[in-house]
């Protein structure tokens, strides 16, 4: 039997993992699909975007007409990475793989997500600073930002209290 998981076992989140920090992370699954599809800026006379508002959505979409290969990037950094980073951390947390090699994946993928936030920055930095069109942040562009900026909390949260001492007992 000692092949056989114990369902008792598989309630417990991992040792030195609260619920609250296990519930942040998996409302991310419910928060990045809203935020791929708000507004993250709207615009006027710009240049490869189609309509005023502008979101990741639709920005891959636009990009897929003209770029298809960094339309993909785009969709991997802002949609696939995010998502799979929050769904191998809730396993982490949960206790359904471990170890360190994992929790540095989880690392590495919270940095690729940053970076398109990094690269909207951009986008509308330049574009305010040519003077051609106009863009204004929308409520997408925050919540994307939270969302991101939530995502890496909660990991290094996790990685911290995975790596503390476990006290019986103060579970």
């Amino acid at each position: 039997m000692s092949g056989e998981l114990d369902p008792a076992q598989n309630e417990r989140p991992a040792p030195g993992v609260s619920r609250a920090l296990i519930a942040a992370n998996l409302s991310l699954l419910i928060f990045y699909p809203i935020a791929w599809f708000a507004p993250l800026a709207r615009a006027g006379l710009l240049p490869f975007f189609t309509g005023n508002e502008l979101s990741i959505a639709s920005g891959i979409a636009d990009l897929w007409e003209t770029d298809v290969y960094l339309a993909a990037i785009v969709a991997v950094f802002a949609v696939v990475a995010p998502y799979l980073k929050t769904i191998l951390l809730a396993a982490i947390q949960t206790g359904l793989v471990g170890g360190p090699t994992w929790i540095s994946v989880v690392s590495i993928a919270g940095k690729l997500s940053m970076a398109d936030v990094f690269l909207l920055a951009l986008y509308i930095v330049l574009i305010k600073g040519v003077g051609v069109g106009y863009v204004e942040t929308a409520w997408g562009l925050y919540l994307f930002t939270a969302c991101v900026l939530g995502s890496i909390a909660v990991a290094m949260m996790t990685e911290r209290r995975l790596k503390a001492p476990v006290v019986e007992g103060t579970r």
